[in-house]
């Protein structure tokens, strides 16, 4: 891929997301978030292996059905209201299309089986561009809606997210496949606190993003794909190494790093609005 279009990929990417975040309109939105689809479907396939053409199918039809998804929602709410404004969603059944497309968008469960394959498919720079740029639209939008989503069918997404993200980390001996599933996990957070408390699910999600991003970047640094390859990383680049522990150990929320802050503070609100059991699921 040449510079100039390479130039033209990545501004698509950030004028698709720029697009979705700033819009009020369904169809705009959905303009926004296709852009960034098409936009980046490119630079999935650049490595020419088998792999990387399936990771990029995968991620094509996941991500067109996720947008099918959204177009009939939107469709189904304007017929209700005859409004194509986002905040006014009030269709239950519409709702509910909406959060699953997004959702499916995202990678969160029970609709994250994509994210997997995809980010092994790729290189660990597109990786990073999927874990953390490719979100912020997604999760901008359910922002958007929050207080129309049912939070049975949030909490319930939420939940199932942080036990398939934990437990599907535990069994993988590739990192980026590892990542993924910390992304799930993650997202299980972000999702479960929507329903209660949106700005504190932004403030989980943009300290996710800040701390995968140095960990990916220090990943292609060393060219280390395997947990095998990293553990002889220790003896050519120990101070990477050791961030990359630590800052792995912070995006799993143990104290007293950075990321045990978010988590502190969900678990805390969960408790407050008297959800002590969910709290200790989440646990």
């Amino acid at each position: 891929i040449t510079p100039a279009s390479m130039t033209i990929i990545f501004l698509s990417i950030t004028i698709g997301t720029i697009m979705t975040m700033s819009s009020s309109n369904w169809l705009m939105a959905w303009i926004g978030l296709e852009l960034n689809m098409l936009a980046i479907l490119p630079i999935i396939s650049k490595p020419k292996t088998t792999r990387a053409s399936e990771a990029t199918t995968k991620y094509f039809l996941t991500q067109a059905i996720a947008s099918a998804m959204m177009l009939l929602s939107s469709t189904i709410n304007v017929w209700q209201t005859g409004n194509w404004n986002i905040l006014e969603l009030k269709n239950k059944f519409s709702t509910t299309i909406m959060a699953l497309s997004l959702m499916m968008k995202m990678g969160a469960a029970p609709i994250h089986f994509w994210l997997p394959e995809v980010l092994q498919g790729t290189t660990l720079q597109t990786a990073l561009l999927i874990t953390t740029w490719q979100k912020i639209a997604p999760v901008t939008l359910m922002y958007m809606i929050s207080n129309n989503i049912q939070p049975t069918i949030l909490v319930s997404a939420g939940i199932l997210s942080m036990i398939i993200g934990g437990l599907g980390g535990i069994n993988q001996t590739q990192l980026r496949k590892m990542m993924a599933y910390s992304s799930i996990n993650n997202l299980g957070w972000t999702i479960t606190i929507m329903a209660f408390s949106p700005n504190m699910a932004l403030m989980n999600i943009c300290t996710y993003i800040i701390m995968t991003t140095p960990i990916f970047l220090m990943m292609t640094n060393m060219s280390t794909k395997t947990l095998q390859n990293l553990s002889t990383t220790w003896t050519t680049s120990m101070t990477m190494t050791l961030s990359i522990a630590l800052l792995m150990l912070s995006t799993s929320g143990l104290p007293p790093f950075t990321g045990f802050m978010p988590k502190m503070l969900i678990l805390n609100e969960l408790i407050s609005q008297k959800l002590t059991t969910l709290a200790t699921l989440a646990i």
